[in-house]
Formats: C-alpha cells, structure tokens, sequence
C-alpha cells in the first residue's frame, strides 16, 4: 500500500491556482511523479501545483518544500503555493512570521491578516544560462523568439526572467486577443527553454498595474500563478513600462508586487482559501509507484 494511503490534505487555492497541501513531515517518504499524477486526476485533490512538506533541512527554516506540478514533474517556486502552506503552518500558531525553503533558496512568509500573506520571492535572476536559455542572449529584456511569420509575427521579443523557475512575457496590447491555450504549449516545450517555461501575455495598463495571463510549465492555463507575477513584474520594471510596485491583475484576481530597492528581492501579496479538508483514497494509488 501506498505510503500517502489515508493521509490527510488541505485543498486550497491563491486567486483560484488550485494547491493541495500535504504534510509529509516526520516521514521518509517521497512523492513519486506517478502518485502526483494520481493525486491530481482526483476531481477532490485536482491541483496545478501539491506543496509537499517535508522536515526542515537548513537550520532557521520551518520545513522543506517539494512542489510537484500536474504532469508529475518538479518545479522550485510556487508563489501562490507557498502562500497557502503558510497559512496551514500559522492558522492555529501565534507566530506571523515563518521561512519555508525549496530548491530555489529560503521564502520568507509574513501573515497580514486572517487570509492575506506575504512572500520573499527572492531576487530575480536576469542572465541567459540562469534562466536558463539554450543559446547565449546578453539582454534577456527581449530575446529573439517568435510566433507566426517572419515578416508579421504574432507575438515576438518576449522579456525572459528566473523567478525560481524559467518565465517567458510576451508584451501584448490585450491578453484576451491570443489563443494562448494553443500557443502556450508550443512554447513551453520550445527548444530556446532547456528546462521548459512558463508562458505569460502581459498588457501594461500603466504604470502601476498589469493585466496577465499565464501558460504554466506543466500544468497549463491558470488563474493565476505568482511567480509568474513576479516575473511580469520584474520584467516591466526592467523595460521602464511601469514602476517597482505594480498590482497584477490574473483571471483569479490581484496580486501586489513589490520588488524592493534595498535588496532586489520581490515581495508577492494576496489572499488563500481553504476549500475543504480530505484523505487519499487508497485506491487512488493504485498502479502509482
């Protein structure tokens, strides 16, 4: 049997990004990309990304985070997941203040309010074999990327930013004007991206405010994905299309970015929900290895 059989989860989500929280501190077990998949063609555990918690690794930190995505694979940075582990983690604790880390580096998470939190993304990294790209671009605000023909592309020259995971914006006049669905995974899975990307069309309405849509490695259409936001963000302050502090606006609602002067890193804030509370089926697992 497997080891996830009856263990608990939180089925949560941030601005509608789908996120199952599972705690796995205290245990040897790992997730397998075969027990992510089962757990999200569950139409009860379905997620865009499960956070797994594991025992805390560096000392100062409060536990270690695995982020599975849709398809089985790994990613290193989930802002809007990493939003709701921290409201699991300080719903019944005094504390306003916790650090979570992955891959990626330490996240610093501060509660606002009963549902509203803040995360230190960390700072954006800029360069061509960080973010990574295939080929060597000195000036990733927009690299030599296109959609349609040569001579009248439908989306070119798009900004490429690491913000824990690879990211790909496309400046576009009206998000709602491309089948991103059809071109995001083209674009994903395009050979410029050795680790795949994430694929946001980003509509600058002014100075402080940006509407996006996001494409997500490994899980596809979104609601809203906050590294993503980030990124967007980082992006459009790089180009002088706005300023440092911008909201961005997804089909699942707002999220504030602020990437900070004194120390480069991005602060991303908004809201979670707790949708229900479940155990895994042991059948679920069935097959899963």
């Amino acid at each position: 049997m497997s080891a996830l059989a009856n263990r608990p989860f939180l089925k949560m989500n941030g601005l509608g990004n789908e996120i199952v929280v599972l705690d796995l501190r205290g245990a040897a077990h790992v997730v397998t990309p075969a027990e992510a998949r089962a757990i999200a063609a569950d139409p009860r555990s379905r997620f865009d990304q499960l956070m797994v918690l594991h025992d805390a690794v560096s000392p100062g930190t409060d536990a270690f985070m695995r982020i599975y995505n849709t398809d089985g694979s790994e990613s290193s940075a989930c802002g809007n997941g990493t939003r709701c582990v921290a409201w699991a983690l300080l719903k019944d604790d005094a504390r306003v203040e916790l650090t979570l880390e992955t891959a990626a580096g330490r996240l610093p998470c501060l509660r606002l309010d009963a549902t509203t939190f803040t995360v230190d993304m960390g700072a954006p990294r800029f360069r061509w074999d960080e973010i990574p790209l295939a080929e060597e671009f000195r000036d990733t605000r927009a690299i030599e990327l296109q959609v349609g023909p040569i001579d009248d592309p439908v989306l070119h020259s798009p900004s490429a930013v690491n913000m824990g995971n690879p990211h790909a914006i496309f400046w576009v006049e009206d998000v709602t004007a491309h089948d991103l669905a059809r071109i995001g995974p083209v674009l994903e899975h395009h050979p410029i991206f050795p680790e795949r990307a994430n694929i946001s069309l980003a509509e600058v309405h002014d100075a402080a405010h940006i509407r996006l849509a996001v494409w997500e490695r490994g899980a596809g259409l979104t609601k809203a994905c906050g590294s993503a936001a980030c990124a967007a963000a980082v992006a459009a302050a790089r180009k002088r299309l706005t300023g440092r502090r911008v909201t961005v606006t997804l089909p699942g609602g707002d999220l504030l970015i602020d990437w900070r002067e004194s120390d480069d890193h991005v602060l991303m804030t908004g809201p979670v929900e707790l949708e229900w509370e479940g155990r895994f089926a042991p059948a679920l697992f069935t097959g899963a290895a």
